[in-house]
């Protein structure tokens, strides 16, 4: 056994492939949309509730940095719907090969990109 393996693991040296960044990305988003859910549900309840509650969450959602953080969390629900979508498609073997993985994980990334712009540009 070689004694002279490193104590620490130095994260930050680590070259992760792409579809470590996707896994990783994945489960951030995840969470986000967890964590999110409150606040979702409160803008939901907030819109329905009055006519003055609705304009007054009119108001509140033409801030940019109110739109910045719908635009994020329209990115996290799609990123994770096209992960999803992709750990399913390797679940029943449609991409289980290396290469098919690879170029799976550059289509949820350019996808989810591409549908984030296309939708947050469109609702603004």
């Amino acid at each position: 056994m070689n004694k002279k393996r490193p104590k620490h693991l130095a994260l930050h040296l680590i070259k992760l492939p792409l579809a470590g960044f996707v896994s990783i990305l994945h489960r951030i988003s995840g969470a986000v949309l967890f964590l999110s859910l409150p606040l979702l549900l409160w803008i939901f309840h907030s819109s329905l509730r009055s006519i003055e509650t609705y304009s007054r969450l009119i108001e509140i959602l033409q801030n940019p940095f109110s739109k910045l953080v719908c635009f994020g969390l329209l990115w996290a629900f799609l990123h994770h719907f096209c992960a999803g979508l992709r750990y399913l498609a390797i679940d029943l073997h449609l991409a289980s090969s290396l290469a098919r993985a690879r170029s799976s994980s550059k289509w949820v990334l350019g996808v989810s990109l591409v549908l984030t712009i296309l939708i947050g540009v469109s609702l603004c």
